[in-house]
């Protein structure tokens, strides 16, 4: 009886102490505006690259930026930076990052290893206390974005952070444009669903080679896959980055890319990716948070397109979307504001308006395809509604007094 005692005992001090230490974490998240991982369900396609020149070029807009690493076998990002052999100060439970820039903070396992060609062999539970030692004792201040630089597929560590954080904003799903890692990218993109880490966009790197003598493009992996299967999966794209000698040239040299090389080509391809999650800071409604609404909560957020102040007939025809956000018991209009639309790309809208929390649609008519799409981004569907501005329409579908008549664009 005693010895099952102190087992309940010990059961109940671990449990106290994991709370403690998730509180710690949140303590630390709370002063970080924007987390975003880089995914990625393949290996080889430049995920390290990308989170490397994404984090810089983010510092160098202004923002205050920390940049995380957490590929436990591979760490890349300190040899991308030439911060190989940099000593990581401990001051009694706390673990300063390495300063990259005045506004740019690092972390990674490789600044913990002997040598850089230490291995580690480690299981899940080890990966995933230092993945939690690195969100409750690095020091990282009050940052405006934390990039985290995933390692492939969709296993320990990238599960690891999307429940350490909690309410991460979202995940930039890096490609080839070959098919062979289409297929597990794809599985990445399922991933993030099934943990509801909102997708921010795919963007397709080595996506065809211009030859910097005549200018000539050569598509070496093919190009077009990572745009066709954004499309498919209904998610945004963000662009593509091309096959680059000076991207390798800078990552093996420590260079980063986008600060020495920033009128080159692909250096702009980078910034655009970057403009691009910018507008999670610009925008007091972030572009892709989690969705605020909760299983029981009874609030909703209402998306009306809208074309000249009233309902537009299509959604994918509007200038804008009204924002109509309820009350407490969904019976009254609190609060509207209208949001200019990312450019209309197939399955674009969805994720967007998915992003930004909505979870009804009022149209006049809409696809049959685009109709699925909103339902995988959780976001009911009311078609065939008449004209009338944005208040009338969400009074009369919260009165239940909604007219609506035929789906005019079932196509």
């Amino acid at each position: 009886m005693a010895k099952e005692s102190n087992v309940s005992q010990i059961d109940k001090n671990k449990q106290k102490q994991m709370q403690a230490e998730q509180e710690r974490i949140r303590h630390k998240v709370k002063r970080i505006k924007h987390k975003i991982l880089i995914l990625s369900g393949k290996g080889g396609v430049g995920k390290s690259t990308v989170a490397v020149n994404l984090a810089v070029s983010l510092a160098l807009s202004g923002k205050n930026v920390g940049l995380l690493d957490i590929d436990i076998h591979g760490p890349s990002v300190p040899k991308i930076l030439n911060l190989e052999g940099k000593p990581v100060q401990v001051l009694g439970d706390t673990i300063l990052p390495i300063e990259m820039l005045e506004n740019l903070k690092v972390m990674s396992i490789g600044f913990l290893l002997r040598g850089s060609d230490d291995a580690v062999i480690w299981r899940g539970p080890m990966k995933y206390q230092m993945i939690k030692q690195f969100l409750k004792d690095v020091d990282w201040g009050d940052l405006d974005f934390l990039i985290v630089d995933s390692p492939p597929g969709t296993g320990d560590e990238p599960l690891s952070i999307v429940q350490l954080l909690e309410n991460a904003d979202g995940a930039i799903v890096v490609t080839t444009p070959q098919e062979v890692a289409l297929s597990d990218v794809r599985k990445c993109i399922t991933f993030c669903r099934n943990l509801r880490l909102p997708v921010l966009g795919v963007l397709e790197n080595m996506s065809g080679f211009v030859c910097p003598k005549c200018g000539e493009k050569t598509d070496v992996f093919k190009s077009g896959g990572g745009e066709q299967m954004a499309g498919q999966m209904g998610v945004r794209f963000l662009g593509r980055i091309p096959i680059d000698p000076q991207v390798v040239e800078a990552c093996d040299s420590g260079k980063p890319f986008v600060r020495h090389y920033n009128q080159n080509r692909t250096a702009k391809a980078f910034k655009k990716v970057s403009d691009a999650i910018l507008q999670l800071d610009n925008n007091t409604k972030r572009l892709a948070k989690r969705q605020s609404l909760q299983k029981g909560d009874k609030k909703m957020r209402i998306a009306i397109p809208v074309f000249e102040g009233k309902l537009s007939q299509h959604f994918g025809h509007c200038d804008a979307f009204a924002i109509v956000d309820t009350d407490d018991d969904a019976s009254q209009i609190v609060k509207r504001e209208d949001l200019i639309p990312p450019p209309h790309e197939p399955g674009v809208l969805p994720s967007w308006l998915h992003g930004e929390g909505v979870n009804v649609i009022i149209a006049g008519g809409m696809g049959q395809r685009a109709q699925q799409l909103f339902a995988r981004n959780d976001i009911k569907v009311v078609i065939g509604a008449t004209t009338g501005s944005p208040e009338e329409l969400v009074s009369a579908y919260l009165g239940g007094t909604l007219e609506t008549g035929d789906n005019i664009c079932d196509h």
